[in-house]
């Protein structure tokens, strides 16, 4: 008894330990800024809240009943071949005479090239979504389009919410000392100061906030959902949506959102988008208010007036128990239903907004069956 009382002593000082002094955690806004945000209705209590009500509560007893169906080694929540990945080339993105494209590196991470600028979004390069490799199942993908030390200069870098598959310190740190401005929702801003990231760079939006970025509009729109990166920090910083607007292009990126009637009143507001970049995986029906199904991504999609969308928070980790290709096939069938256009590209693909964006082949499926196969509709 002794000796397993001093162990399980060890493991709580050593996590502790490691909570305390880890930089992954980040850091925590100041008294003076936790102050204005107590102006916001969205914000009561220290915490900010969602703008409808939003279930995030789980009895311990149903998350007990559901560990080991998380935990489960089901086949089919990876993929079992070598996800097709686009190279691309640092020459090439540091040319600026071309429309506005995209990379997609899997997830929700994308470099946007638009009106000359090079902008990343929700910049997460490592293998693991989690504040250590040792927890957490690795990416998909082993290669990714391109490294970050072979990434030209970047002018804008923007943040979606905290969470780890979307903010990841190892990336940030590799990334800060080519980054011009970082861009990010209420409060996040006390991991980016954390990281040594001069406050001067930092700029800090709330819902419904606009502001000039070299040349483009930027505006945090709402989303449904959380944040946090410890255990004791849920809800300490806001979480949002983001619209970019240059001269000829509208862009939408949904971050992570469960659905709600947010969506039509940004599109009311901003849209139409020629193009949107829509949350679409890591879903399941205990958590619906938080992240949306791909029938309601679709619907999303129609509600913001895109022109065309894609499916992304897919294709890179496993988050949730369905399998890995159970967003994409299900988005597909839904927005032929109701006539919602939608692009599934390659990681590392060029995404041209000029060009007529098609699927041409099922790149997800094993690629000796249906993956080189025709899209049709």
């Amino acid at each position: 008894m002794i000796t397993f009382l001093s162990i399980v002593l060890l493991i709580a000082i050593i996590a502790i330990l490691f909570v305390s002094l880890s930089p992954q955690f980040g850091g925590s806004s100041s008294k003076e800024k936790i102050a204005q945000f107590e102006k916001l209705e969205y914000f009561e209590n220290g915490k900010f809240s969602n703008l409808i009500p939003t279930n995030l509560d789980m009895e311990f007893s149903e998350a007990i009943k559901m560990l080991p169906e998380f935990l489960k080694n089901d086949p089919n929540r990876r993929p079992n071949f070598d996800l097709p990945v686009e190279m691309r080339d640092s020459l090439e993105l540091v040319d600026k005479d071309h429309p506005t494209r995209l990379v997609w590196f899997g997830h929700s991470t994308f470099l946007l090239q638009i009106e000359g600028k090079n902008i990343l979004i929700d910049p997460m390069f490592s293998e693991v979504p989690s504040p250590t490799p040792l927890f957490g199942k690795k990416r998909y993908s082993e290669e990714l389009p391109i490294t970050i030390e072979k990434l030209p200069q970047i002018d804008l870098i923007i943040m979606s919410h905290d969470h780890y598959d979307h903010l990841d310190y190892e990336s940030i740190k590799k990334l800060k000392d080519k980054t011009k401005e970082f861009y990010m929702p209420l409060g996040m801003g006390a991991h980016f100061e954390e990281w040594g990231i001069n406050p001067s760079q930092i700029h800090e939006l709330g819902w419904w906030d606009e502001i000039q970025a070299d040349g483009l509009l930027l505006a945090l729109t709402p989303a449904r959902h959380f944040s946090g990166r410890g255990l004791t920090n849920r809800f300490s910083t806001l979480w949002g949506s983001w619209v970019i607007r240059g001269q000829k292009d509208n862009i939408y990126f949904s971050g992570d959102s469960g659905y709600g009637p947010h969506f039509k009143e940004i599109g009311e507001k901003y849209g139409p988008f020629n193009f949107a970049m829509m949350e679409c995986g890591q879903y399941n029906e205990r958590w619906t208010d938080i992240h949306m199904i791909p029938e309601e991504t679709a619907q999303a999609a129609k509600d913001i007036k895109a022109s065309i969308f894609m499916p992304i928070h897919w294709a890179a980790f496993t988050l949730a128990m369905h399998t890995w290709t159970d967003p994409v096939e299900r988005v597909l069938a839904k927005s032929k239903e109701i006539d919602q256009p939608i692009f599934v590209p390659e990681i590392g693909e060029f995404i041209e907004l000029d060009k007529n964006l098609k699927t041409t082949r099922k790149w997800w499926v094993t690629p000796n069956s249906a993956s080189k196969d025709l899209m049709t509709k």
